[in-house]
């Protein structure tokens, strides 16, 4: 509620032509800390939300990483019979040069065999390390996906929790 007061100023026993109206405007005190208890609650509630959504994002791009990366490796094993020689072209995700600072290490372990196998293994490093939830995330020759982190399987949306 704005409250404003009207007052008359000038000289005494001055007539009445020689007075203005002054008017006083602004708020209380009260409507102050209300407004500000108000933009509080609303940051208390909406900041772990999008803490959640960022990790979130992060992690998405994690999974299309691994992803991009097993396709590759596939294309190298149907020219060379074997996953053992490839490498991954980044080692961090996002990719190098994207900007800001890496939220996985992105590492491969290829095993010549019989038969030939690998693993893709993204860790969470920096800020990414407070998502319990889904840790760290691993693709396999075979297309199998996993997480082992402390979350359910629909919550992660990578597979299922695993080794």
């Amino acid at each position: 509620m704005n409250v404003c007061s009207n007052g008359f100023t000038g000289r005494p026993g001055a007539d009445s032509a020689a007075r203005r109206v002054v008017s006083v405007c602004g708020f209380t005190l009260i409507e102050l800390v209300i407004v500000l208890a108000i933009v509080a609650i609303l940051a208390a509630i909406a900041l772990p939300s999008y803490r959640q959504q960022v990790l979130k994002a992060h992690r998405s791009q994690a999974k299309a990483d691994l992803l991009e990366y097993s396709q590759g490796l596939e294309r190298y094993y149907s020219v060379n019979r074997t996953y053992v020689g490839a490498a991954l072209p980044f080692t961090v995700s996002p990719r190098d040069g994207a900007g800001g600072s890496p939220y996985y290490n992105v590492a491969l372990n290829a095993v010549a065999g019989p038969p030939s196998t690998y693993t893709i293994t993204a860790t969470p490093i920096n800020s990414q390390t407070a998502d319990t939830r889904c840790g760290t995330l691993t693709v396999n020759q075979l297309g199998q996906k996993f997480y082992s982190g402390t979350g359910d399987d629909a919550f992660c949306g990578f597979g299922v929790s695993g080794p």
